[in-house]
């Protein structure tokens, strides 16, 4: 997938700044190109329970942020992004005290 269409697809409006911090996010990830395709369709899932897949502005990694609108919906979207993580072998880093992952990469 062209990046700028990957940025178009998670909300973002492409330029010169946002392709250079994706293409680092993709050296960045391990066996990126194994997972990339589930790290957007993890994206559209996130959606219905208003959580998402973004860019990092802090490390060079893409963001899972849970902003579901109750603690049930919040609930549901931790458990896609546990099954996306053991169903694509994606290791995860959960920020301590917040609804924030980091997608390290895949694990084999």
């Amino acid at each position: 997938m062209q990046r700028e269409a990957m940025l178009t697809q998670l909300g973002y409006a492409p330029n010169g700044a946002l392709v250079n911090q994706l293409e680092r996010i993709e050296k960045n990830t391990s066996g990126y190109e194994k997972i990339q395709k589930h790290i957007m369709d993890l994206h559209d899932h996130l959606k219905v329970d208003g959580s998402y897949v973004a860019l990092s502005n802090s490390n060079d990694y893409f963001k899972i942020k849970v902003e579901a609108p109750s603690v049930e919906i919040a609930e549901e979207a931790h458990e896609k992004i546990k099954h996306f993580s053991d169903k694509f072998k994606v290791t995860l880093n959960k920020l301590e005290n917040k609804e924030t992952y980091y997608i390290l990469g895949f694990h084999h």
